[in-house]
């Protein structure tokens, strides 16, 4: 027999969620090598989420697993882009989350949000190390580019993907 899920859910993002979810992101781009200076890990909105997706140009959900935080993600807009180009970003899950379903769960609620926003394009930076990350954003109709989008000054990143909305 095989032991009961805890409940999950996805929630929009609080400003009591801001020191979690910096200890997420942290271990997480730990885990896969991305420390220092050119990726995610060192952008000032780490430490405040909350305060860095604002209404109505981004958005951020949470996910949560037996009412713990585990993760989450969001769109806001690719500077250095124009207006029909937003970026996910800070789309992350703690291993024990992982293979419950929640990482198609948060992109689909984020490509509809980037969709409601009047968004066209939805841009993503990943690593080649994060293959199942990559097989998501794959399996969702991301494409893979020959160079980044934007200015998002992630120069450690070495796979770029975009989506027409």
């Amino acid at each position: 027999m095989r032991k009961a899920e805890p409940a999950a859910r996805i929630r929009p993002v609080r400003a009591a969620d801001n020191e979690e979810l910096g200890r997420i992101i942290r271990e997480v781009m730990t885990e896969f090598g991305a420390v220092g200076e050119g990726y995610s890990i060192a952008d000032p909105e780490v430490d405040a989420i909350f305060e860095a997706y604002p209404e109505p140009v981004a958005a951020y959900v949470v996910a949560e697993v037996g009412g713990r935080l585990v993760g989450g993600s969001g769109i806001g807009p690719l500077e250095g882009a124009g207006a029909g180009v937003c970026e996910l970003r800070k789309m992350y899950l703690l291993p024990e989350a992982r293979g419950l379903g929640l990482g198609r769960r948060l992109l689909e609620i984020c490509l509809d949000a980037a969709r409601e926003r009047g968004y066209r394009m939805c841009y993503l930076e990943t690593l080649a190390q994060m293959d199942r990350a990559r097989k998501l954003y794959e399996d969702f109709g991301f494409r893979p580019l020959e160079a980044p989008l934007g200015d998002t000054g992630h120069f450690g990143c070495n796979r770029w993907y975009a989506l027409p909305l």
